[in-house]
């Protein structure tokens, strides 16, 4: 089986031969390691839309982590739009609406593929991802580059290389979402505590 480091380049290296290619950001280490080599891939990231969805209640450490991915790999983010301001966002009985999917499928309204930071590891929802996938829902190519590495990988990458990364992964968080609903904890779990979801309607056909 090829090493993890490989799969990752070549697998980025493949969507990168897309002429309107995505990557999904929110801004977890996941997507630390995939700008890294993307940019490492494509000799930069011009010409590569990295778009983020914001829900408008992102914490306060998610908004300086974006800064950060900017400044270290020279992008500069493209936001869709999904806050609710007429029903905020207090909870998880108001978490991930229609709004967050519909910002979605504006960012990929003319993309032909999209990377995203899914690993088998993270949920039991995840475990069949594969390197290369079609998204059904859209007819187009979805690439997990990352779907094999698990959290000691991911790591070590971004030890290795000197990597910015979200500050609350240090506080327990290994998934971080919106600062109404989100607690530490490993996987996905600290994502909608206190409830069965484990999926914010992303990454569900």
């Amino acid at each position: 089986m090829r090493g993890l480091g490989e799969q990752l380049t070549e697998t980025l290296r493949q969507a990168t031969g897309h002429d309107r290619l995505v990557l999904l950001c929110s801004f977890q280490k996941e997507e630390s390691v995939i700008l890294d080599e993307l940019a490492a891939v494509a000799g930069g990231l011009d010409g590569i839309r990295v778009v983020t969805i914001d829900t408008g209640v992102l914490f306060a450490e998610t908004l300086a982590t974006w800064k950060r991915f900017e400044d270290h790999f020279g992008v500069r983010i493209e936001v869709q739009d999904a806050a609710s301001p007429s029903e905020p966002w207090t909870g998880p009985e108001h978490c991930c609406t229609p709004l967050k999917v519909a910002g979605l499928e504006r960012a990929l309204g003319d993309a032909d593929a999209w990377v995203t930071g899914v690993r088998r590891e993270q949920a039991a929802t995840r475990a069949d991802a594969e390197l290369v996938e079609v998204d059904p829902r859209r007819g187009i190519a979805k690439y997990n580059p990352l779907a094999f590495w698990t959290e000691k990988d991911i790591w070590n990458r971004i030890l290795e290389r000197g990597l910015p990364y979200h500050p609350l992964h240090d506080q327990g968080y290994a998934s971080i979402g919106c600062a109404c609903c989100t607690q530490p904890g490993d996987g996905r779990e600290g994502r909608w505590a206190g409830t069965d979801k484990t999926e914010c309607g992303l990454h569900v056909v």
